[in-house]
């Protein structure tokens, strides 16, 4: 018996002691997280930014992993609807308070931006804006990082284009909201400084339904050409329009912004939209080994849908946010993030890109194209470009 007392009272003691090195010996904890809060107008007027910018936010991750700095990446998608500025900063206030993101990304349109921006500031969070294109965006938070576009960027070659080859007159269209003033004041200043004259501005409501009386008023003013921005997804009923009231035949030629022949639309205008010049930071034809490899893989991924430009400001933004959680470290907060996004360089789909350090907005080239059938379907296809251009301001 007492052999037997002996050999239990032992392994009583084995198991306490075993007990108590579990007690103490730290466990192996799984890192958090690494949240992203994508915003975006998923329904409503402006329902194709958000979809293109998802598209490409969820093909990046899928061609790069779900993992970053030893982190798995949660992408947290939000509908804004497009055009209620307090529902968005709203949403931009529950994804910091009760998801806990580490990076507010998205924003589809201006007002929505700028009514995030206090939101960024005082959570220190770092807010990427993928799609929203007002000069004054990045001034509103120290927090905002830009990896799509401003107005003024795309729109000054297109003045500069216009004036060198010998377009004298020319009327401006712009929808009425930030963007499309910025785009105005730009066209304005460059072709006016080179020599242009314009003849009238003309300002449309925003989702406004019938673009024919101010094209009218356009042709009534007998201008070489019609400068035109709307916002994307609004180029068709411009083209539609143009083509009704017969300006081309009138030879008043269109230019603008490549949000007019979006990419996104293209291949439905058809062949009204052949002729059109346009300055802009992407196209879907643009030829590079890596826009070649994100087109196919873009339009597999969605059904055929073509890439536009928003699309690769969701695309670029999730290599920022990559790039930088891996340099700033597991544990960075929103400075060190936003910090290791300043004077990020990499080569996109859509060619060369920076983040101004001084601005944190893109340093890119601006393409100049013209509508081409090719293979019986429209694209914007390239034949100019303006190499390293920052954001000029109005």
């Amino acid at each position: 018996m007492p052999h037997r007392t002996d050999l239990l009272r032992r392994r009583v003691l084995q198991a306490g002691a075993a007990a108590l090195t579990a007690r103490y010996v730290p466990l192996a904890v799984a890192a958090d997280p690494f949240r992203i809060g994508l915003i975006l107008p998923l329904s409503g007027p402006f329902a194709s930014t958000g979809k293109q910018v998802e598209a490409a936010c969820r093909l990046y991750m899928q061609k790069n992993g779900d993992t970053v700095a030893g982190r798995k990446v949660e992408l947290i998608v939000r509908d804004d609807t497009g055009v209620a500025p307090e529902t968005t900063k709203r949403t931009a206030q529950e994804l910091i308070v009760r998801n806990q993101v580490n990076v507010l990304a998205g924003f589809g349109l201006t007002p929505l931006a700028l009514a995030t921006a206090p939101v960024a500031t005082e959570a220190k969070t770092p807010m990427i804006v993928m799609a929203a294109a007002t000069s004054i965006v990045t001034s509103k938070s120290p927090y905002i990082v830009r990896s799509g576009f401003t107005l003024p960027q795309v729109t000054g070659p297109i003045a500069d284009w216009a004036v060198k080859n010998k377009i004298q007159t020319a009327v401006t269209m712009v929808s009425d909201y930030a963007p499309g003033i910025d785009a105005e004041s730009t066209f304005v200043k460059r072709f006016t400084s080179g020599g242009g004259k314009v003849a009238e501005s003309l300002r449309v409501p925003l989702r406004n339904a019938d673009y024919g009386p101010f094209i009218q008023r356009a042709k009534d003013a007998k201008p070489d050409a019609l400068f035109v921005f709307v916002p994307s997804g609004e180029g068709s009923a411009v083209m539609k329009q143009f083509d009704d009231r017969g300006l081309k035949a009138a030879g008043i030629k269109i230019i603008g912004t490549g949000d007019v022949v979006d990419d996104d639309l293209l291949e439905s205008m058809g062949a009204v939209a052949v002729g059109v010049v346009t300055s802009f930071h992407y196209s879907a034809a643009h030829d590079s080994p890596e826009n070649k490899a994100y087109v196919d893989a873009f339009m597999k991924a969605n059904g055929g849908m073509r890439p536009n430009f928003h699309s690769v400001g969701g695309y670029d933004g999730m290599h920022v946010i990559y790039e930088a959680a891996k340099n700033a470290g597991a544990d960075a907060n929103g400075d060190k993030l936003v910090e290791a996004m300043k004077g990020m360089k990499w080569v996109s789909p859509r060619g060369p890109m920076m983040i101004d350090p001084a601005t944190r907005d893109p340093v890119q080239t601006v393409y100049i194209r013209r509508v081409e059938m090719v293979n019986g379907k429209p694209w914007s296809i390239e034949f100019d470009k303006v190499e390293n251009v920052k954001d000029p301001g109005v």
